[in-house]
């Protein structure tokens, strides 16, 4: 009797180990999956962000990229947009430059934009005029060995300048999520 139902546990835990792992490469295969269509909000965004580059006279980089997080940053409902810019007119030896857009209708429009920002891109726990701070990594252009710089609203903006005040560097552990990953390839903004 013991052993059939040892034997019964084994099968079980067995069977488990089994759909566990099945469970985990399906989910790991869904995550790498690309959309098969963009969503309204990514087409949108990628139609401003190619007339802003128009609009800054950059239109002959064909080669920028960009990685996008949708967040929620003062709590309305509606997400707002982080946007890294990398290509020849939005980087430096500094880094490259950072969108912060709220959707205008079908568009967006710009809050502020931050020159030499680095990924990781963090959304803070922490507000300041009812928005969430912004955490960026600040390094290189002279700024050595670098530094995550924390970016609080004013009421209208954040700073534009992360290594200058009123951004400040972060010390400690600052609570927030990361929605810019270092590692994450950009979007080609031509297609």
């Amino acid at each position: 009797m013991r052993k059939s139902l040892l034997g019964f546990f084994l099968a079980v835990l067995a069977a488990l180990g089994g759909i566990t792992l099945m469970l985990v490469t399906c989910l790991a295969q869904a995550e790498r999956q690309p959309a098969t269509s963009p969503s309204p909000s990514e087409d949108s965004l990628r139609t401003f962000l190619q007339d802003y580059v128009r609009e800054k006279h950059l239109d002959d980089d064909k080669a920028t990229t960009y990685v996008r997080a949708f967040v929620d940053l003062n709590g309305d409902g509606k997400e707002e947009a982080i946007v890294y810019l990398v290509g020849r007119g939005w980087c430096g030896s500094g880094g490259c430059v950072t969108l912060v857009l709220a959707r205008r209708n079908s568009s967006y429009r710009v809050i502020t934009k931050i020159t030499i920002t680095r990924p990781p891109i963090r959304v803070l726990n922490s507000t300041s005029h009812g928005w969430h701070n912004i955490g960026v990594w600040v390094q290189g252009g002279g700024v050595q060995p670098g530094s995550e710089a924390e970016l609080r609203f004013d009421g209208k903006t954040y700073p534009s300048n992360p290594s200058t005040p009123p951004a400040r560097p972060l010390v400690g552990k600052v609570a927030g999520e990361i929605v810019v990953p270092s590692s994450q390839d950009g979007t080609p903004l031509y297609r």
